[in-house]
């Protein structure tokens, strides 16, 4: 059960404020500040609330104007109620569009969709040296100054948890996060996919970072950098934390990104062809005996061939192979899938 002020705003409770106005009132100019409770009904009823005395000496054409008396969480308080009630304001911008300037702007947008897995990518931030560069990594490419003569770009980057309500119901808080950025070494400049690793960051500062690490769900920053390429790292304050996240980059001027990651190769050893006198020849009679004419074998007769050879090898501590192990050989080297789903 969440706390209730004697003026009825509920503590710890997130409000949305919808607008701000300015009122005549006794002769001086009082700023107002119109807060929505977003689930409704209980209001504030402090100073400027729907019932409060302040609206009687405002102009009739403005209280009217203003003045909402449904009860659906919305109300009126002053400036300075606002600032001594309320402890944290956030700015929630629908798109990335300038807010100083009037005239729409069209910014360019990247989203990449990453996790914090502990023993891989979980690596902490910079107090964690051993560890950090293990954090995902991505790459802007900053090409176009925010305008001719200027040598810096403008962008937003915005980390956002994932998934973090539902496992508040699962009794798990929001990690602490933030990110780091650092200039691209001009050995690694135009290249894709390379991954940074641990000397480099013991060796090298960031060029900019989160303004903080907090347990929020989302921390972004808008920042201006000169033109060329960075490595944004996003993690959480401590490493081994696990988590999903969303990274978002907006620029004014059209800017290339990646994600980097190491490069993953598998090399198969060449398979071995035995040649047919390198064959015990013991072990061809069994399976002669065993297989039949078509020579082939099931999970069972093959289960019997392998138990016979390792029972007589006495320093072999083992029960043997299971009809599920036999299975899974055959299926493996089955080439014509002919047994692949013989009981």
């Amino acid at each position: 059960m969440e706390a209730v002020t004697f003026k009825k705003l509920v503590k710890g409770h997130a409000y949305s404020v919808t607008a701000v106005d300015e009122v005549v009132y006794r002769g001086n100019m009082t700023k107002l500040v119109r807060i929505r409770n977003p689930w409704g009904e209980v209001e504030w009823t402090g100073a400027w609330s729907d019932d409060s005395r302040e609206w009687d000496s405002v102009d009739r054409s403005v209280r009217a104007r203003l003045q909402n008396r449904s009860e659906d969480g919305e109300f009126w308080m002053s400036f300075s109620d606002f600032l001594r009630e309320f402890t944290r304001l956030e700015i929630c911008n629908l798109t990335a569009d300038a807010l100083e300037n009037s005239q729409l702007k069209k910014w360019s947008s990247s989203l990449y969709q990453g996790e914090w897995r502990r023993g891989s990518t979980a690596g902490g931030c910079r107090n964690f040296p051993a560890t950090f560069w293990l954090n995902p990594q991505f790459k802007i490419a900053l090409q176009h100054p925010d305008a001719p003569g200027q040598s810096e770009c403008s962008f937003l980057v915005a980390l956002m948890q994932k998934d973090r309500r539902k496992k508040r119901q699962e009794g798990k808080d929001m990690e602490t996060i933030g990110f780091a950025l650092y200039e691209v070494p001009k050995e690694f400049v135009g290249r894709s996919g390379v991954h940074l690793k641990k000397e480099f960051f013991l060796t090298h500062a960031s060029s900019a970072r989160s303004e903080l690490f907090i347990n929020l769900r989302e921390v972004s920053s808008r920042l201006r950098l000169p033109a060329g390429e960075y490595i944004i790292v996003p993690s959480t304050f401590e490493a081994h934390k696990e988590g999903d996240f969303v990274l978002r980059v907006f620029s004014e001027k059209p800017a290339d990104s990646e994600e980097l990651d190491d490069e993953v190769e598998a090399k198969l050893p060449t398979e071995t062809q035995l040649d047919e006198s390198q064959i015990d020849a013991g072990f061809k009679n069994l399976f002669r005996q065993l297989a039949g004419p078509d020579m082939e074998i099931s999970v069972t007769e093959l289960q019997t061939i392998l138990n016979r050879i390792i029972s007589k090898h006495k320093d072999l501590k083992t029960d043997g192979f299971t009809k599920e192990a036999c299975r899974s050989m055959i299926n493996l080297m089955d080439v014509s899938w002919k047994r692949l789903c013989e009981k």
